[in-house]
């Protein structure tokens, strides 16, 4: 084989292989002619023109993630340290997205420039809007605002954002222990405010179960002083009657009735006497207060005659 033919062959087959294209699963290629888009390669084996087609980029359409670290300052001049993770990807297969990622920046570096300078001024933005009491509270809102400010901006350059999260929110240190002093001061006043809440209901309770022992107990009173009384004046009546039967019995039998009460009279005194322990009861032992006492009996029991 002459010379000639080996180095046609040579470049018969070093053509062959250059038309042959392999793009690996998860990338696709972007073709330019003569430094001009001309069209996109997708996963597998393609062909292009040797010589004349070019392989410009090969572009990932997998998700990417990227860490910041970067700072923002509320309204009220409290310093946010932030630690978040950034999800994103390619818009799409289409052919608009894959020439806006190929073309829109000139290289990768400056894209992750603009993509980190673009998420930490939304962030500082709303940020700059709260108080440092509601920015730990408020990381879902942050998300959401960060989303709705990037998405038309991210589509522009053929990219949109699939999650952000916030991994971390921290303020200064003196900040720190400033909000830790405030949430010890609420808890020990909430504990105060329970601690009397509980002292005042027990309290209460005592004094409505006071009120209501004294209740019953002058509702007892009130029952046994009514029965007391009923019992005096059943007493009473009896021995009126008692006195009327003997007096009556004695006025039959042609006797004097101050017999009777003299009897009486002679039998309280004997009971005195015997029950008595220690008391001193004056009595007048006189005749004259002997008549007298049993007048008073004696007229008793002419007011009692009528009733009859």
């Amino acid at each position: 084989m002459s010379t000639f033919a080996l180095a046609l062959l040579i470049l018969v087959g070093l053509t062959l292989f250059l038309c042959y294209v392999i793009v690996p699963q998860g990338t696709v290629a972007v073709v330019t002619v003569f430094g001009k888009y001309r069209r996109i390669m997708l996963p597998g084996l393609n062909f292009k023109l040797p010589f004349i087609e070019t392989v410009y980029k090969r572009i990932s359409i997998q998700n990417r993630s990227l860490e910041l670290n970067f700072q923002a300052i509320t309204i009220d001049q409290a310093n946010v340290n932030f630690k978040a993770m950034l999800v994103y990807a390619a818009f799409d297969q289409s052919e608009e997205a894959i020439k806006n990622v190929a073309f829109k920046f000139v290289d990768e570096s400056s894209l992750m420039q603009a993509l980190v300078r673009t998420v930490e001024g939304s962030i500082r933005a709303f940020v700059a809007t709260q108080r440092q009491a509601a920015v730990l509270s408020l990381r879902g809102e942050i998300v959401l605002h960060v989303k709705d400010q990037l998405d038309a901006t991210l589509e522009s350059w053929g990219y949109h954002l699939i999650d952000l999260q916030l991994n971390d929110i921290a303020f200064d240190e003196e900040i720190m222990r400033s909000m830790a002093k405030v949430v010890a001061s609420n808890n020990l006043k909430a504990a105060a405010e329970n601690e009397g809440q509980a002292l005042l209901i027990t309290k209460t309770k005592a004094a409505e179960a006071e009120g209501n022992a004294i209740k019953i107990a002058a509702e007892a009173e009130k029952i046994a002083a009514q029965l007391r009384g009923q019992g005096v004046a059943l007493f009473r009546e009896e021995v009126t009657k008692g006195l009327a039967h003997a007096v009556e019995e004695v006025t039959k039998n042609n006797l004097d009735p101050s017999l009777v009460y003299f009897s009486m009279w002679t039998e309280a005194i004997k009971h005195f006497a015997e029950q008595g322990k220690g008391n001193v009861i004056f009595l007048d032992g006189s005749n004259e207060g002997m008549s007298k006492n049993l007048e008073q009996m004696m007229a008793m029991q002419q007011l009692q005659r009528p009733l009859k």
